[in-house]
């Protein structure tokens, strides 16, 4: 009989340390939403102890939502308590911890002589830290689960001995993380395996993976995983996260589904909803799916070679081994414009997934007109900007009001720029290399400030010639970074936006720290 696979969405925490990917707390409501949609078994939202946007997020999506919500902690006893308050709402709440295992995250995290003298010491503390933490944080919650970082290059006695001592102390799902995407597939389903015949009381505990894709084994490893015993699959929309990103859900997925005939499993997710769950996450995060993506690329059901493009049009399973409209592609496309009513954009926007209030709604129906007497056509692509760019915004200190850009061939490049801040007004000029540096410039100098931009990246978002264009601005204030976008039919207009948007995560990251450090202090 097929066994089902439960599905650890961690888009929103793992897949948003992806560089460039921070997202505001109405975007992870967003997503999450979705991801119920696409009906993952557990969200996890994210690590509640790192700052204030980061608990708020997990508590509104906690308060909300119907799946197992996960909040991220370490051992401290301070995250635990932090996750439990976020997702004290929820109605299935489930502290994570975590905490490493191999000798190389021991001696290098914890070298100091206090945790012990010898690596065996060592150990000995990292046994009872995770002990007391699980043990913490299921007098708290009755869903706890547990992971031994760097699991992939961990002694797998020494990983059995700490494995077998938190289900002990209460841990429901045990994580095995390939944290640095180091293992190979037979390599890490051998471990799973020896796991199973090492530890004890394993059957009362879910074997969970963590696969990360240094490597490009990801997909494999966790597949590996599960024919060998893992029933968890802990993963992100396509595939973001830290350095080269997590397993991709939606490959996993599919692979199950697809090769039925010899990987007797199954998850709950609904493929249909594969495609908009993607788009919404590359919408949101800004990070493009490269378009030979598995899945979900632009190239995924796309066929150039004149063979190909022959044996797929007498018959489609001769090149293609899914259809696109399994995963939700839609090869009919409803065209809005500007004589487009409220309610025609309304349904179409549910169908992408997107389920805005009233209030919302009139805005986004504004943006919308002022974007249709630009662009003849709206697609699909367009609102899925338009609902990133224009609804789900944090709190704004500064807004661009007016850019005015004066630039050619024969001479200097000038832009003037007006900014509303409260109820004030700031204009400034400059000259710079260009009149998307005379724009930064500008807005430098409205605002005395002098910043240093660490990447700038234009890209196309939608088709045509009156394309929408997004500017991606990272700027940089000692060890922290700060991402904005901007969108618009001018591209200089859009990056004027990214950084002005930049510039406002930096302001209110520097007002919310102040902020976190009073509330600690006055804890304490």
């Amino acid at each position: 009989m097929n066994e089902r696979i439960i599905i650890f969405d961690t888009t929103l925490r793992d897949g948003e340390q992806s560089p460039g990917a921070s997202l505001n707390v109405y975007e992870k409501l967003e997503i999450a939403r979705q991801l119920a949609k696409l009906k993952v078994d557990v969200i996890e939202a994210g690590f509640p102890v790192s700052s204030p946007a980061q608990f708020e997020a997990v508590k509104r999506i906690a308060d909300e939502s119907e799946v197992i919500i996960a909040g991220l902690a370490r051992t401290k006893e301070i995250d635990i308590k932090s996750a439990y308050d976020s997702l004290r709402n929820a109605k299935h709440p489930r502290i994570h911890i975590f905490l490493c295992t191999s000798d190389i995250h021991i001696l290098g995290k914890f070298a100091d002589s206090k945790y012990g003298l010898t690596l065996e010491e060592k150990r000995k503390t990292i046994l009872k830290m995770s002990v007391d933490a699980v043990t913490y944080a299921k007098a708290l919650v009755p869903d706890v689960e547990f992971s031994a970082e760097d699991a992939g290059r961990t002694d797998i006695g020494y990983l059995s001995e700490v494995i077998e001592a938190v289900i002990e102390a209460g841990a429901n799902t045990v994580n095995i993380p390939d944290t640095t995407g180091y293992t190979f597939p037979t390599e890490f389903g051998a471990k799973i395996a020896d796991l199973k015949k090492r530890v004890k009381n394993i059957d009362k505990a879910i074997i969970s993976v963590h696969c990360h894709n240094d490597l490009g084994l990801a997909v494999a490893n966790s597949i590996s995983a599960i024919q060998n015993g893992a029933r968890q699959i802990e993963c992100t929309i396509n595939g973001i996260g830290e350095r080269a990103g997590n397993a991709s859900l939606e490959e996993i997925v599919m692979a199950l589904k697809v090769r039925n005939d010899i990987c007797n499993y199954y998850t709950d997710i609904d493929i249909t909803e594969i495609y908009n769950t993607s788009r919404m996450v590359s919408g949101f995060t800004g990070i493009i799916v490269q378009p030979n993506k598995a899945v979900v690329g632009e190239n995924a059901f796309a066929h150039e070679s004149g063979i190909h493009q022959d044996g797929v049009l007498k018959s489609k399973q001769t090149y293609e081994i899914m259809t696109p409209e399994s995963v939700g592609v839609n090869k009919t496309k409803i065209v809005l414009g500007r004589h487009s009513g409220r309610h025609g954009l309304k349904s179409r926007l549910g169908e992408l997934g997107y389920h805005p209030s009233e209030e919302e709604m009139q805005k986004i129906y504004e943006a919308f007109l002022v974007l249709a007497d630009k662009k003849k056509e709206i697609f699909d692509d367009d609102l899925r900007v338009l609902m990133g760019d224009e609804i789900y915004k944090e709190e704004e200190l500064y807004e661009l009001q007016y850019l005015h850009v004066n630039a050619g061939t024969d001479v200097i490049p000038t832009a003037t720029v007006r900014i509303k801040s409260n109820e004030k007004m700031l204009q400034e000029s400059s000259t710079g290399d260009g009149p998307v540096d005379a724009s930064f410039n500008a807005i430098e100098r409205a605002l005395e400030l002098k910043l240093v931009v660490e990447s700038y990246n234009v890209r196309s978002v939608t088709s045509g010639r009156q394309a929408l264009g997004e500017a991606i601005v990272r700027i940089r204030n000692g060890e922290n970074s700060f991402t904005g976008r901007g969108t618009s039919t001018d591209i200089i207009e859009a990056s004027a936006k990214a950084f002005l948007q930049a510039i406002n995560q930096y302001l209110l990251f520097t007002k919310a720290s102040i902020e976190f450090h009073q509330d600690e202090l006055a804890i304490k």
